[in-house]
Protein backbone atom coordinates (compact mmCIF):
# COMPACT_ATOMS: atom_id res chain seq x y z
CA UNK A 1 0.00 0.00 0.00
CA UNK A 2 1.48 3.58 -1.19
CA UNK A 3 0.57 6.32 1.10
CA UNK A 4 0.26 9.81 -0.84
CA UNK A 5 1.44 12.77 1.00
CA UNK A 6 0.74 16.07 -0.55
CA UNK A 7 2.23 19.58 0.87
CA UNK A 8 0.39 22.61 -0.86
CA UNK A 9 2.97 25.56 -0.64
CA UNK A 10 2.72 29.41 -2.01
CA UNK A 11 4.82 28.89 -4.69
CA UNK A 12 4.73 24.86 -5.01
CA UNK A 13 3.02 21.70 -4.17
CA UNK A 14 5.11 19.19 -2.51
CA UNK A 15 4.40 15.58 -3.22
CA UNK A 16 5.76 12.11 -1.31
CA UNK A 17 4.68 8.40 -1.78
CA UNK A 18 5.77 6.14 1.39
CA UNK A 19 5.60 2.50 1.24
CA UNK A 20 5.50 2.09 4.76
CA UNK A 21 7.69 4.80 6.61
CA UNK A 22 10.01 4.73 3.30
CA UNK A 23 10.01 7.50 0.49
CA UNK A 24 10.17 6.25 -2.90
CA UNK A 25 9.27 9.01 -4.84
CA UNK A 26 9.05 12.54 -4.39
CA UNK A 27 8.53 16.03 -6.21
CA UNK A 28 7.92 19.66 -5.69
CA UNK A 29 5.77 21.06 -8.39
CA UNK A 30 6.88 24.60 -9.22
CA UNK A 31 4.44 27.16 -9.41
CA UNK A 32 5.01 30.76 -11.43
CA UNK A 33 2.71 33.49 -10.19
CA UNK A 34 1.57 34.21 -13.75
CA UNK A 35 -0.40 30.25 -13.14
CA UNK A 36 -1.75 31.16 -9.83
CA UNK A 37 -2.98 34.94 -10.01
CA UNK A 38 -5.31 33.89 -12.37
CA UNK A 39 -7.54 32.43 -9.39
CA UNK A 40 -9.36 34.74 -7.01
CA UNK A 41 -8.79 32.57 -4.20
CA UNK A 42 -6.49 29.64 -2.47
CA UNK A 43 -9.24 27.87 -2.71
CA UNK A 44 -10.09 28.45 -6.36
CA UNK A 45 -6.62 26.80 -7.52
CA UNK A 46 -7.44 22.89 -6.48
CA UNK A 47 -8.22 21.76 -9.82
CA UNK A 48 -4.94 23.10 -11.24
CA UNK A 49 -3.39 21.56 -7.91
CA UNK A 50 -4.81 18.28 -8.36
CA UNK A 51 -4.55 17.90 -12.18
CA UNK A 52 -0.77 18.63 -11.64
CA UNK A 53 -0.04 16.01 -9.04
CA UNK A 54 -2.10 13.54 -10.74
CA UNK A 55 0.32 14.29 -13.99
CA UNK A 56 3.14 13.87 -11.48
CA UNK A 57 2.60 10.49 -10.38
CA UNK A 58 1.39 9.70 -13.96
CA UNK A 59 4.50 10.24 -15.83
CA UNK A 60 6.84 8.49 -12.82
CA UNK A 61 4.72 5.42 -13.66
CA UNK A 62 2.57 5.65 -10.53
CA UNK A 63 -1.51 4.39 -11.17
CA UNK A 64 -3.59 6.22 -8.40
CA UNK A 65 -5.16 3.01 -7.58
CA UNK A 66 -2.01 1.76 -5.52
CA UNK A 67 -2.76 4.51 -3.31
CA UNK A 68 -4.45 3.12 -0.20
CA UNK A 69 -4.69 6.72 2.15
CA UNK A 70 -4.06 9.96 0.85
CA UNK A 71 -2.54 13.04 3.90
CA UNK A 72 -2.79 16.17 3.22
CA UNK A 73 -1.15 19.42 5.29
CA UNK A 74 -3.97 20.99 7.68
CA UNK A 75 -4.47 24.42 6.89
CA UNK A 76 -5.50 27.65 9.02
CA UNK A 77 -8.92 25.86 10.37
CA UNK A 78 -10.66 25.74 13.78
CA UNK A 79 -8.07 24.93 16.67
CA UNK A 80 -7.81 21.58 17.85
CA UNK A 81 -5.69 19.70 19.48
CA UNK A 82 -2.71 17.63 17.79
CA UNK A 83 -3.67 14.56 16.16
CA UNK A 84 -5.23 12.57 13.23
CA UNK A 85 -7.96 14.32 11.70
CA UNK A 86 -10.30 12.40 8.71
CA UNK A 87 -10.81 15.23 6.24
CA UNK A 88 -14.51 15.80 6.65
CA UNK A 89 -17.54 17.80 5.21
CA UNK A 90 -17.04 20.41 7.74
CA UNK A 91 -13.45 20.84 7.72
CA UNK A 92 -14.17 21.51 4.21
CA UNK A 93 -16.55 24.09 4.28
CA UNK A 94 -14.35 26.36 7.39
CA UNK A 95 -11.51 25.69 4.80
CA UNK A 96 -13.26 27.09 1.57
CA UNK A 97 -14.65 29.91 3.62
CA UNK A 98 -11.21 30.68 4.82
CA UNK A 99 -12.07 31.43 8.67
CA UNK A 100 -8.62 32.25 9.79
CA UNK A 101 -7.50 33.51 6.58
CA UNK A 102 -6.07 32.54 3.25
CA UNK A 103 -3.29 30.11 2.99
CA UNK A 104 -1.60 27.37 0.52
CA UNK A 105 -1.74 24.85 3.32
CA UNK A 106 -5.38 24.89 3.15
CA UNK A 107 -5.66 23.07 -0.22
CA UNK A 108 -3.89 20.08 1.80
CA UNK A 109 -7.08 18.36 3.00
CA UNK A 110 -9.21 19.60 0.13
CA UNK A 111 -7.22 17.37 -2.32
CA UNK A 112 -6.56 14.11 -0.03
CA UNK A 113 -10.58 14.34 0.56
CA UNK A 114 -11.07 14.41 -3.75
CA UNK A 115 -8.44 11.97 -4.74
CA UNK A 116 -8.99 9.36 -1.67
CA UNK A 117 -13.05 9.84 -2.25
CA UNK A 118 -12.36 9.01 -6.04
CA UNK A 119 -10.32 6.17 -4.97
CA UNK A 120 -12.24 5.35 -1.89
CA UNK A 121 -9.15 5.40 0.80
CA UNK A 122 -8.93 7.74 3.51
CA UNK A 123 -7.96 10.92 3.32
CA UNK A 124 -6.54 12.59 6.32
CA UNK A 125 -4.46 15.12 8.13
CA UNK A 126 -1.86 15.34 10.95
CA UNK A 127 -1.15 17.51 13.23
CA UNK A 128 -2.82 20.81 11.15
CA UNK A 129 -1.26 24.23 11.16
CA UNK A 130 -3.61 25.34 13.77
CA UNK A 131 -2.84 22.73 16.84
CA UNK A 132 -3.92 24.99 19.84
CA UNK A 133 -2.94 23.28 23.05
CA UNK A 134 -2.34 26.46 24.81
CA UNK A 135 -2.63 26.57 29.03
CA UNK A 136 -5.35 29.15 29.73
CA UNK A 137 -2.40 31.08 31.70
CA UNK A 138 -0.62 31.13 28.53
CA UNK A 139 -2.94 33.44 26.79
CA UNK A 140 -3.12 36.42 29.07
CA UNK A 141 -0.46 39.42 27.42
CA UNK A 142 -1.43 42.02 29.67
CA UNK A 143 -3.95 43.80 27.09
CA UNK A 144 -7.46 41.79 27.53
CA UNK A 145 -8.07 42.95 23.86
CA UNK A 146 -4.90 41.12 23.15
CA UNK A 147 -5.17 37.30 23.47
CA UNK A 148 -2.38 35.02 22.62
CA UNK A 149 -2.73 32.92 19.86
CA UNK A 150 -1.16 29.31 18.93
CA UNK A 151 0.20 29.61 15.39
CA UNK A 152 3.18 27.32 15.15
CA UNK A 153 5.38 24.82 13.18
CA UNK A 154 3.08 21.59 15.02
CA UNK A 155 3.53 18.99 12.49
CA UNK A 156 7.62 19.37 12.48
CA UNK A 157 7.30 20.14 16.23
CA UNK A 158 5.53 17.00 17.09
CA UNK A 159 7.39 14.96 14.07
CA UNK A 160 10.80 15.73 16.05
CA UNK A 161 9.52 15.15 19.21
CA UNK A 162 8.08 11.99 18.69
CA UNK A 163 11.46 10.74 17.09
CA UNK A 164 13.18 11.84 20.11
CA UNK A 165 11.07 10.05 22.57
CA UNK A 166 11.52 6.71 20.49
CA UNK A 167 15.09 7.43 20.81
CA UNK A 168 14.97 7.85 24.66
CA UNK A 169 12.95 4.81 24.31
CA UNK A 170 9.13 6.11 25.37
CA UNK A 171 6.36 8.00 23.98
CA UNK A 172 5.85 11.31 23.11
CA UNK A 173 3.53 11.85 26.08
CA UNK A 174 6.53 10.69 28.71
CA UNK A 175 8.72 13.65 28.11
CA UNK A 176 9.11 16.98 28.67
CA UNK A 177 10.45 19.07 25.16
CA UNK A 178 11.57 22.74 24.62
CA UNK A 179 11.75 22.60 20.46
CA UNK A 180 13.35 25.26 18.47
CA UNK A 181 12.18 25.21 14.91
CA UNK A 182 14.27 27.76 13.06
CA UNK A 183 14.09 28.64 9.64
CA UNK A 184 12.37 31.25 7.80
CA UNK A 185 9.86 31.32 10.26
CA UNK A 186 10.90 30.84 13.97
CA UNK A 187 8.38 28.96 16.60
CA UNK A 188 10.09 27.68 19.82
CA UNK A 189 7.34 25.49 22.60
CA UNK A 190 7.12 23.92 25.49
CA UNK A 191 5.93 20.48 25.11
CA UNK A 192 4.86 18.95 28.29
CA UNK A 193 3.93 14.91 28.02
CA UNK A 194 2.40 15.14 24.52
CA UNK A 195 0.79 18.76 24.74
CA UNK A 196 2.44 21.67 23.73
CA UNK A 197 1.60 23.57 26.40
CA UNK A 198 3.23 27.56 25.45
CA UNK A 199 5.06 28.70 22.67
CA UNK A 200 6.27 31.86 20.47
CA UNK A 201 6.33 32.38 17.00
CA UNK A 202 4.64 32.87 13.73
CA UNK A 203 4.15 36.74 12.70
CA UNK A 204 3.52 37.72 16.84
CA UNK A 205 6.36 37.22 19.01
CA UNK A 206 9.86 34.89 19.83
CA UNK A 207 13.18 35.66 18.09
CA UNK A 208 13.88 37.86 14.81
CA UNK A 209 14.38 35.61 12.21
CA UNK A 210 15.76 36.38 8.51
CA UNK A 211 12.62 37.24 7.21
CA UNK A 212 10.60 38.62 10.36
CA UNK A 213 11.08 40.96 13.21
CA UNK A 214 9.94 38.67 15.75
CA UNK A 215 8.40 40.19 19.20
CA UNK A 216 9.03 43.96 19.47
CA UNK A 217 9.18 46.47 22.10
CA UNK A 218 5.44 47.98 22.32
CA UNK A 219 6.08 51.38 22.74
CA UNK A 220 8.47 52.17 20.22
CA UNK A 221 6.82 49.95 17.98
CA UNK A 222 3.57 51.99 18.98
CA UNK A 223 5.09 55.48 17.88
CA UNK A 224 6.51 53.91 14.78
CA UNK A 225 3.37 52.68 13.38
CA UNK A 226 1.93 56.64 13.99
CA UNK A 227 5.02 57.89 12.93
CA UNK A 228 3.86 58.23 8.96
CA UNK A 229 6.67 57.03 7.82
CA UNK A 230 4.77 53.45 7.01
CA UNK A 231 1.58 52.37 6.25
CA UNK A 232 -0.51 49.80 7.87
CA UNK A 233 -0.10 47.44 4.70
CA UNK A 234 4.08 48.63 5.14
CA UNK A 235 4.56 47.67 8.60
CA UNK A 236 2.56 44.36 8.07
CA UNK A 237 5.10 43.43 5.01
CA UNK A 238 8.50 45.12 7.17
CA UNK A 239 7.18 42.33 10.20
CA UNK A 240 6.44 39.10 8.25
CA UNK A 241 8.44 39.19 5.22
CA UNK A 242 11.52 42.05 5.65
CA UNK A 243 12.17 42.58 8.76
CA UNK A 244 14.54 40.39 10.73
CA UNK A 245 18.32 39.87 8.99
CA UNK A 246 16.65 41.28 5.86
CA UNK A 247 15.94 44.74 7.66
CA UNK A 248 19.72 44.73 8.74
CA UNK A 249 21.54 43.00 6.14
CA UNK A 250 19.51 42.90 3.02
CA UNK A 251 19.72 39.38 2.41
CA UNK A 252 17.16 36.37 4.02
CA UNK A 253 19.88 33.78 3.14
CA UNK A 254 21.82 32.36 6.32
CA UNK A 255 24.59 31.01 4.08
CA UNK A 256 25.15 34.29 2.46
CA UNK A 257 25.49 35.87 6.04
CA UNK A 258 27.91 32.92 7.21
CA UNK A 259 29.96 33.93 4.46
CA UNK A 260 29.99 37.66 5.31
CA UNK A 261 30.78 37.02 8.32
CA UNK A 262 33.78 34.62 7.26
CA UNK A 263 34.67 37.69 5.48
CA UNK A 264 34.64 40.21 8.14
CA UNK A 265 31.66 41.91 7.83
CA UNK A 266 31.08 43.16 10.96
CA UNK A 267 27.49 44.01 11.41
CA UNK A 268 26.45 40.55 9.81
CA UNK A 269 28.43 39.28 13.35
CA UNK A 270 26.65 41.62 15.22
CA UNK A 271 23.37 40.41 13.84
CA UNK A 272 24.06 36.88 14.16
CA UNK A 273 25.26 36.89 17.44
CA UNK A 274 22.12 38.63 18.58
CA UNK A 275 19.87 35.73 16.95
CA UNK A 276 21.96 32.97 18.35
CA UNK A 277 21.84 35.00 21.57
CA UNK A 278 17.65 35.71 21.13
CA UNK A 279 17.07 32.27 20.47
CA UNK A 280 18.85 30.92 23.62
CA UNK A 281 17.00 33.47 25.76
CA UNK A 282 13.28 32.48 24.22
CA UNK A 283 14.67 28.81 24.94
CA UNK A 284 15.87 29.46 28.64
CA UNK A 285 12.47 30.88 28.76
CA UNK A 286 10.20 28.10 28.11
CA UNK A 287 12.09 25.76 30.90
CA UNK A 288 10.31 27.73 33.36
CA UNK A 289 6.94 26.60 32.08
CA UNK A 290 8.18 23.14 32.55
CA UNK A 291 9.47 24.27 36.18
CA UNK A 292 13.40 23.76 34.81
CA UNK A 293 12.03 19.80 34.01
CA UNK A 294 13.15 19.21 30.91
CA UNK A 295 14.33 15.97 29.21
CA UNK A 296 15.79 17.17 25.91
CA UNK A 297 15.92 20.52 23.77
CA UNK A 298 15.63 19.90 20.23
CA UNK A 299 16.96 22.33 17.33
CA UNK A 300 15.35 21.79 13.97
CA UNK A 301 14.57 23.71 10.39
CA UNK A 302 16.78 24.67 8.06
CA UNK A 303 18.79 27.14 10.22
CA UNK A 304 19.64 23.65 12.23
CA UNK A 305 21.62 22.83 9.52
CA UNK A 306 24.22 25.69 10.54
CA UNK A 307 26.78 24.25 13.08
CA UNK A 308 27.61 27.72 14.13
CA UNK A 309 24.01 28.27 15.04
CA UNK A 310 23.55 24.87 16.60
CA UNK A 311 26.95 24.70 18.67
CA UNK A 312 26.16 27.94 19.70
CA UNK A 313 23.02 27.96 21.23
CA UNK A 314 24.04 24.26 22.57
CA UNK A 315 26.56 26.13 24.31
CA UNK A 316 24.10 28.75 25.74
CA UNK A 317 20.89 26.35 26.70
CA UNK A 318 23.03 22.89 27.64
CA UNK A 319 23.03 23.39 31.48
CA UNK A 320 19.28 23.29 31.33
CA UNK A 321 19.04 19.32 29.41
CA UNK A 322 20.87 17.56 26.74
CA UNK A 323 20.74 19.45 22.99
CA UNK A 324 19.43 16.81 20.33
CA UNK A 325 20.00 18.61 16.26
CA UNK A 326 17.38 17.56 13.98
CA UNK A 327 17.89 19.58 11.18
CA UNK A 328 15.53 20.03 7.90
CA UNK A 329 11.52 19.70 8.36
CA UNK A 330 10.31 16.24 8.18
CA UNK A 331 7.07 17.07 7.25
CA UNK A 332 6.42 14.92 4.45
CA UNK A 333 7.72 12.10 6.76
CA UNK A 334 5.17 13.60 9.62
CA UNK A 335 2.41 12.89 7.32
CA UNK A 336 3.40 9.52 6.36
CA UNK A 337 3.83 8.36 9.72
CA UNK A 338 0.62 9.71 11.14
CA UNK A 339 -1.03 7.39 8.15
CA UNK A 340 0.80 4.75 9.82
CA UNK A 341 -0.78 5.29 13.20
CA UNK A 342 -4.07 5.72 11.93
CA UNK A 343 -3.65 1.74 9.93
CA UNK A 344 -2.35 0.47 12.94
CA UNK A 345 -3.92 1.61 15.81
CA UNK A 346 -1.36 3.38 17.85
CA UNK A 347 -3.45 6.70 17.63
CA UNK A 348 -7.18 7.00 17.80
CA UNK A 349 -8.15 9.55 14.66
CA UNK A 350 -10.33 12.89 15.93
CA UNK A 351 -13.46 14.29 14.56
CA UNK A 352 -13.27 17.21 13.46
CA UNK A 353 -16.31 19.29 14.76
Amino acid sequence: MLILTINPGGTSTKIGLFQGEKEVFKKSISHIQEDLENYETVFHQFAFRKSLIEKALAENNYSLDQLGCVVGRGGLMKPVEGGIYPVNDRMLQDLEGAINGEHASNLGAVLAKAIGDELGVPSLVVDPVSVDEFQDVSRITGISDIEKASWLHSLNHKAVARKTAAKLGGDYKDFNFIVAHLGSGISIVAHKRGKMIDGSGGRSDGPFSPERSGGLLAYPLVKLCYSGKYTESEMIDKISNTGGMYDYLGTKDMIEIEGMIESGHKKARLVMDAFVYQVSKEISMYGATLSGQVDRIILTGGIAYSSHVASEVSKMVSYLAPVEIIPGEMEMEALALGAIRYFTGQETPKEYV
